[in-house]
Formats: structure tokens, C-alpha cells, sequence
């Protein structure tokens, strides 16, 4: 027997009517389905409720319904945990989503049989205070972390520096740190270079910098990068879209790459310049 996390994108009927019937479905063939408690609540499926805390244990393979978001959600609570993690397409402009909802079936009992291949993305390990006595706080994130002025009424001011070593002051609406899966998403919106996500690396990226120095800084994996809050009205912090914290003047959000990759389930040769072309409308000539 084998055990599956769904993760839904709970504003889609068509992605909670799915996974209900993927649940069902599993359980037919001697599987076991399990879901976060907002799925279980959206998909009217609460015996399949799990704590968040406790989903990556045991997890055989994560399936994923929704659209790029929804495999950011996945990888916010599986972790480094290994678990790999099957997308079904009900989004748009998805780069991470593997499958047609009409072939999920099928591509679980591949998933499942072993018969797939992996595609490793390199992993963001972001580390922050989090305020309110919570103390200091790690997640990881598969695309970004996003430091930025909480009100748009001014300028940022966020010193930088690179193992220790100080490297500037940036004068900007916010600084991004992105993976090389996270390239082609915030960080590409403000002004980035694409990367290619097999590539190991951390990308910094200035979102409206005021400042002659305006370009993106690629670093290398080993490189231990430090934001320090340096304006007396604070910022706010965010992983993978999600706000997780405000930060007072000289706090510090550390980022650095994880040992870890999420494993994505891929099928056959997905080439990543065909996928930028078919998202882009590029032509050949």
C-alpha cells in the first residue's frame, strides 16, 4: 500500500472535484490518500485530514492540483524530506506542472511503479526572526524569499552582504533572493536573467532599485547572503508568496542553499528552453 498527499488549489472545483475522485480512486486500488486540513475542508474529505506538521511522514509521492502555487505549497510542507512530487496542470503559465488532469490516473500508477524520472531543483533555506517571541525561524522555499517595504511610501534601505563580508546598501522597493527555478518568476518580473533550473545558484535581484547599481547579482551556491533591514520603519519578509514575517531595523533574513533538492516528477525529456519558448510564444526565427 501506498500513501499519496493531494494538495489542492482550493479555488478550482474542477481541482477539488479531481482529488476527491483521486481519493476514491486510490483507495480502490489499495492506496491510501491523505490531505493538509484546508484541502480536507475544501474537498468535503475530512477522515483524510492530516496535521500539516505530520504530512511528509510515510508519504510515498505527493500529488499536486492546481498550478505552479500549488507545487509551492507542497514543497512548503514536504520539505527536504526526499518525497517527490507530481503536478497536475488546472493552472495557466505553469512551468512545474507535468500532466493533463485526463492523464493523472495513469501518471500515478507510474509514479508509484517507479517508472518516471526526477528532475532535483536546488532548494532556498531561508532563516529570519520571526517577532512575538517565536524566535529564530527556518523555511525553505522552491522559487523566492522577498524582502520589501511594507507601505510605498519610500524607499528601502537593505545592506547585503556575501559570507560575512559586506558587499553594499541597496536603496530599493525590496531585494529578491531566487533559486534558479525561482528565476522565472518574480525575480524575471523585476528585471532578472533566466537561469536554468538544473543550475546551482543564488540570484539577488533589486525590485525598483533607486540607485545607479541596478543589476542582478548571481553568487554561488555556497554563498551564505545576508539582508539587514537598515531603515527605521521596517520591512516585511516573504517565501514562495507567503508572508511570514515584519522585520524591525536591524534584522537580518539569511539565505543560503539547501543540501536538499525538491524532486520533481518528470516523464520522458522535458527541455527547459522548449518549455520558455512554448510559455513566451518565442518563435524560431
Amino acid at each position: 500500500m501506498a500513501i499519496v498527499g493531494l494538495i489542492v488549489h482550493q479555488g478550482r472545483p474542477e481541482a477539488t472535484a479531481a482529488a476527491r475522485d483521486l481519493s476514491v480512486w486510490l483507495a480502490s486500488q489499495g492506496h491510501q490518500a491523505c490531505m493538509p486540513p484546508e484541502e480536507a475542508a475544501a474537498t468535503s474529505c475530512p477522515d483524510l485530514q492530516v496535521d500539516p506538521a505530520q504530512f511528509a511522514a510515510g508519504l510515498d509521492a505527493v500529488v499536486t492540483l492546481g498550478g505552479d502555487g500549488s507545487i509551492l505549497r507542497a514543497v512548503e510542507l514536504v520539505g527536504e524530506s526526499g518525497v517527490p512530487i507530481l503536478g497536475v496542470n488546472f493552472g495557466r503559465m505553469a512551468y512545474l506542472t507535468e500532466v493533463a488532469p485526463a492523464d493523472a490516473h495513469a501518471a500515478i500508477d507510474r509514479v508509484l511503479a517507479g517508472d518516471h524520472r526526477v528532475s532535483e531543483r536546488m532548494l532556498l533555506t531561508v532563516e529570519f526572526d520571526a517577532g512575538g517571541g517565536q524566535g529564530r525561524q527556518r523555511r525553505v522555499a522552491l522559487n523566492e524569499a522577498v524582502v520589501e517595504r511594507p507601505a510605498a511610501s519610500y524607499a528601502l534601505r537593505l545592506g547585503v552582504s556575501f559570507n560575512g563580508e559586506q558587499f553594499t546598501t541597496y536603496a530599493a522597493d525590496g531585494l529578491i533572493v531566487s533559486t534558479p527555478t525561482g528565476s522565472t518568476a518574480y525575480s524575471l518580473s523585476a528585471g532578472g536573467p533566466v537561469i536554468d533550473p538544473n543550475h546551482r545558484a543564488l540570484l539577488l535581484t533589486p525590485v525598483s532599485p533607486h540607485m545607479l547599481f541596478d543589476r542582478s547579482v548571481m553568487v554561488a551556491p555556497e554563498t551564505r547572503l545576508q539582508l539587514e533591514v537598515l531603515s527605521d520603519r521596517g520591512a516585511v519578509l516573504s517565501v514562495d508568496g507567503r508572508r511570514l514575517a515584519e522585520l524591525n531595523q536591524h534584522d537580518e533574513v539569511v539565505c543560503s542553499a539547501s543540501r536538499n533538492p525538491a524532486r520533481l516528477v518528470t516523464f520522458g525529456t522535458r527541455k527547459f528552453h522548449q518549455v520558455l519558448k512554448t510559455k513566451f510564444g518565442l518563435n524560431d526565427r
